[in-house]
C-alpha cells in the first residue's frame, strides 16, 4: 500500500493536473494583463454627473425655524418664510406672499428636520428670472466667456485626485449651477475615459499638441483649474481648506484663499462656499481680460486656418509682391505701370491643399518633435492632429501650398524617410 504523502502517492498524482491548470491560468492572466490594467483605469465607481445649468436666480443656505398647527402646516410656513428671506437677500421690493409664490419656480431642500408642529430646515429658493427680473431691475446681459474646460483637483494626504475616484470637491463642482455665471464651464462627469484623458498629470503638461487634442475632445478653447488642498486635524474634526484658482495650459495662478470647517460634517457647506468664491475669481479675471484664449491653442480645433484668414494672408503677399516690383522698377529707371488690383492667390503660386500625413510616435517627445518639424517646413500653412496614438502611428492633416511631391521633397530635406500614397504620406525618422 503506497504512502499518501510519498512522491508517488495519490496526493502528487492529484496535484500534477492542478499545477498544469494553475500554470495555464497564470499565463492567460499575463497575456491579458495589459488589457486588464487599461480596463481598471476606466472601470469602477467614478464619475458624478453635473447638474443641469439654469439661468434662474438661486439663493442657497436660507435657514428657517417655524411652528404650525401640524407638521404639514409648519413646513408650508417654513417655505413661505424662506421665500421672504431669500427675496430680502436679493434686495427686492416688498411683495406679498401670493406675489412671491408666483415668482418662485422651485424650493431646494438642503437639510430639514420635521416635528409634529415644528419645522427646522436649510433651504434653497429658485426664482424664475423672466418673472423676477422685472422687480429686480434686470441687470444687463453680459457677454459670457468662450467654453472653458474645468479640471477640479483635490489634494489630500499627499495624493492628487481629479476623476480617478469620487471626491467631495468634484461633487461640489458637479452640484454648482453655472447658469447665471459669465463663465461657460465645460464640466466633465469623470465617467468612462475622462479619468484617463483628464487627470492630474494633464494639469502639469505643457505640450500644446497634447492640450489641443484634449480640448478638442470636449469642445473647449482653453482650460481652468480649481485646486483644493484639504487638511484634516483628526478624523471627524476640523478641516482646513486651501483653494487656488489657475488658468491656461501653463497653469498660471489667479488667486489663493483659505476656508475652515468646524467638523467633517460641515465640509460640504465649506466646499460649496469655495466653489462660489472661485467662480467669482474666474469672473473677475474675465472682466479684467486675463482669460484671453491662449494664442498657441487658437488653431487647434479645425486642423487648418480659417478660409477668410488664408485669403487675407494671400492678399497681403500679393500686395508685398506689387510693392517689391514697383521698387525694383523705380530703381532700374523703368516707367511705372499701375497693375490691376489682385485678390486671392498670386499668379504662379499654388493653392493650398490638405494632405494626410501619418507619423510614427513611439513616445510623447517624438510626437511633439514631428509636429514641430512639419510646421516649420516651407510651404506648410497649417497643421491639425486628427488622431493621436502614443506608441503607434498618429495622423495629422497638413495644409500645404503645393503638390504632394513638393511636400514629400520638403520633408525629405528635413531628414524624414517618406513613403508616398494616394493624397497621403507616411514619415518616420
Amino acid at each position: 500500500m503506497s504512502d499518501p504523502l510519498s512522491p508517488s502517492g495519490p496526493r502528487v498524482a492529484f496535484l500534477r493536473p492542478l499545477r498544469r491548470w494553475l500554470g495555464g491560468a497564470v499565463f492567460a492572466m499575463a497575456l491579458l494583463g495589459g488589457g486588464y490594467t487599461l480596463w481598471a483605469q476606466i472601470a469602477g465607481e467614478r464619475g458624478i454627473a453635473p447638474t443641469a445649468a439654469s439661468a434662474d436666480i438661486e439663493v442657497k443656505g436660507v435657514s428657517v425655524d417655524v411652528q404650525g398647527k401640524s407638521a404639514e402646516d409648519a413646513r408650508a410656513n417654513g417655505w413661505r418664510e424662506a421665500q421672504r428671506k431669500a427675496w430680502e437677500k436679493l434686495k427686492g421690493p416688498k411683495l406679498s406672499d401670493s406675489q412671491l409664490d408666483g415668482l418662485v419656480s422651485a424650493i431646494v431642500i438642503e437639510r430639514e428636520r420635521l416635528g409634529p408642529r415644528r419645522y427646522i430646515a436649510t433651504l434653497g429658493v429658485v426664482f424664475d428670472r423672466s418673472r423676477a427680473g422685472s422687480y429686480l431691475g434686470g441687470a444687463e446681459r453680459q457677454v459670457r466667456s468662450a467654453p472653458l474646460l474645468l479640471i477640479p483637483v483635490q489634494e489630500s494626504g499627499g495624493a492628487y485626485i481629479t476623476f480617478e475616484q469620487r471626491t467631495p470637491w468634484q461633487r461640489a463642482w458637479a452640484e454648482f449651477n453655472p447658469g447665471a455665471s459669465r463663465i461657460d464651464y465645460v464640466r466633465l462627469s469623470g465617467a468612462g475615459g475622462d479619468s484617463v484623458l483628464v487627470n492630474f498629470g494633464q494639469t502639469t503638461r505643457r505640450s500644446r499638441a497634447w492640450w489641443r487634442s484634449a480640448l478638442d475632445q470636449y469642445g473647449a478653447t482653453d482650460v481652468l483649474m480649481a485646486f483644493a488642498r484639504l487638511d484634516y486635524q483628526f478624523p471627524g474634526g476640523p478641516v482646513s481648506g486651501t483653494f487656488t484658482a489657475r488658468y491656461g495650459p501653463d497653469s498660471r495662478p489667479l488667486e489663493t484663499f483659505t476656508l475652515e470647517a468646524d467638523s467633517q460634517d460641515a465640509l460640504p457647506a465649506m466646499l460649496v462656499q469655495a466653489v462660489e468664491r472661485m467662480d467669482g475669481i474666474f469672473t473677475a479675471a474675465l472682466a479684467s481680460g486675463k482669460l484671453r484664449p491662449d494664442p498657441s491653442l487658437r488653431f487647434g480645433s479645425g486642423g487648418t486656418m480659417d478660409l477668410a484668414i488664408e485669403q487675407l494672408i494671400e492678399i497681403g503677399r500679393a500686395a508685398r509682391a506689387r510693392n517689391a516690383a514697383a521698387a525694383a522698377a523705380a530703381a532700374a529707371g523703368v516707367p511705372r505701370i499701375e497693375a490691376e488690383p489682385v485678390t486671392g492667390i498670386e499668379p504662379g503660386e499654388a493653392a493650398a491643399r490638405n494632405i494626410t500625413v501619418q507619423f510614427a510616435t513611439p513616445d510623447a517627445a517624438a510626437f511633439d518633435t514631428a509636429l514641430g518639424a512639419v510646421r516649420a517646413t516651407g510651404g506648410v500653412r497649417g497643421v491639425g492632429v486628427t488622431s493621436t496614438a502614443i506608441g503607434g502611428t498618429s495622423v495629422m492633416s497638413v495644409s500645404f501650398g503645393g503638390t504632394l511631391e513638393d511636400l514629400a521633397a520638403a520633408l525629405e530635406a528635413r531628414g524624414f524617410t517618406v513613403r508616398r500614397g494616394p493624397n497621403a504620406l507616411a514619415i518616420s525618422r
